[in-house]
């Protein structure tokens, strides 16, 4: 982690006592109390310090950067017809691939920190508010010009997806510049998760700067022609620690077929080749398929009524990452990420508001 000098000495204060004040740290360093705030404010936002008492951070953190939005969901009562209006129910709340998957973690418990970017508008403010609400950190989320981005999905009677129209112009205003103002903070990370919806430019940069900092990156490559743009990114040069795409979106990472099992186990091989160390592939209803170097496991989904399925794979992954730094090995946090969708698809929330570990458990 990158601390300047005097940063160093304020945490090596607060080591011995915790509950030192800043009169009293600008003290003990001969230097002015106005002069501690911020230093006390840089270390807060390179996620050394938590909070007021300066409790020192030493639990495993995640970064997420990515999209952030709002989710606008329409549902019809019956089984929807095309090129007609048909009669259902609507609703709003925060979104965003990236959004979802950090605070999804924050509910299970894990730190997270979100690097996005939303509009200055009431939109946006809604999507800050709900988003820190629910225990993420969102120093590092920009307002843009731009107006906050919207998923509008409409859904079948049966909670299944029937069309979505993604504006996502904010989100693609998220540059290098604005991860780097974050760059502490990604190394000190215990994981970064990167949301490909960021543009080629910024996922390049934020990949980079995680790897060279030894920080393990995951990358969820979120559509087929998204995967296509970014797979040039996945090399040996730039190891990954994980990807998770679905059956298509594993074929147009590697140009490969992935119709049958064993094409799909012939695709995941090629990436561990291109570095990446755990390439988890979801297959809808077949459950998925996790493959490490010496291997792979078939997982089954876990059965649930479907309510929605709006956020089912943000869950999933969130909940690997939550199991994974909780020291639970890929297989089992594969089986807890299952656990984590069953109980979001039986939900009407995109991000179920009682997700917890324990209820996550009480389902495996």
């Amino acid at each position: 982690m990158s601390l300047t000098e005097r940063e160093r000495e304020i945490v090596a204060l607060l080591r011995r006592d915790p509950l030192l004040g800043s009169e009293a740290i600008a003290a003990a360093l001969g230097t002015t109390r106005t002069a501690v705030n911020v230093h006390l404010s840089n270390l807060g936002k390179k996620g050394v310090i938590l909070g007021r008492g300066y409790v020192l951070s030493e639990e495993p953190a995640v970064v997420v950067v990515g999209g952030a939005n709002m989710d606008v969901k329409a549902r019809s009562t019956r089984t929807a017809v095309p090129a007609t209006s048909n009669p259902g129910t609507g609703s709003m709340a925060a979104g965003g691939v990236g959004r979802n998957i950090a605070e999804n973690l924050a509910r299970l418990g894990t730190r997270t920190h979100l690097v996005a970017a939303i509009g200055s508008d009431g939109l946006g403010d809604q999507v800050l508010a709900a988003t820190s609400g629910a225990g993420v950190h969102v120093e590092h989320v920009r307002r843009s010009a731009r107006s906050t981005g919207t998923y509008t999905a409409v859904l079948d009677a049966d909670g299944e997806l029937v069309v979505a129209v993604a504006d996502m112009a904010a989100t693609d205003e998220l540059a290098p510049e604005q991860v780097n103002a974050a760059r502490d903070l990604v190394a000190a990370a215990s994981l970064v998760v990167l949301d490909g919806n960021l543009s080629t430019a910024t996922l390049a940069f934020a990949l980079d700067l995680a790897t060279q900092a030894g920080v393990r990156v995951l990358l969820e490559p979120v559509s087929v022609p998204k995967a296509a743009a970014l797979a040039h990114l996945v090399t040996a040069d730039r190891p990954l620690y994980a990807v998770t795409p679905n059956r298509d979106e594993l074929a147009a990472l590697t140009d490969l077929p992935t119709r049958t099992d064993r094409q799909v186990a012939t695709a995941a091989r090629a990436l561990h080749d291109r570095g990446v160390e755990l390439v988890w592939v979801r297959l809808g209803r077949d459950g998925s398929l996790l493959s490490t170097a010496s291997g792979a496991t078939a997982l089954p989904v876990v059965p649930a009524e479907v309510a929605d399925v709006t956020g089912a794979g943000d869950a999933m992954l969130a909940a690997f990452c939550h199991a994974l730094l909780t020291g639970a090995d890929p297989v089992d946090a594969a089986a807890y990420g299952h656990a984590a969708a069953a109980l979001t698809v039986a939900s009407p929330h995109t991000v179920r508001p009682d997700l917890t570990d324990r209820l996550v458990r009480s389902l495996l």
